[in-house]
């Protein structure tokens, strides 16, 4: 008997805690709140935005380029003849 009325409460709490929750998220004042503060932190964005300093750009001639100086006397292999050789 106890049991069956342990698991009622547990469910009846279960519903109350999710039947409140939604009434909570679907209400209009909620959704007004939800509304304000995103119109708020675009406002926020755009002031911060208009106040960033621009820095100077200092990556021009980074790379520098080295010329590989390989030997001309190097013989050069070809795929086909290294298999003929086998």
């Amino acid at each position: 008997m106890f049991k069956e009325l342990k698991f009622v409460f547990y469910l009846l709490v279960i519903f109350l805690f999710i039947f409140l929750i939604g009434k909570f998220y679907f209400s209009d004042q909620n959704k007004k709140n939800y509304y304000r503060s995103i119109s708020s932190l675009d406002k926020k964005i755009n002031i911060y935005s208009l106040n960033l300093p621009l820095l100077k750009n200092d990556t021009s001639n980074v790379i520098e380029y080295v010329e590989n100086k390989v030997s001309k006397n190097k013989k050069k292999y070809h795929f086909w003849k290294l298999l003929e050789n086998d």
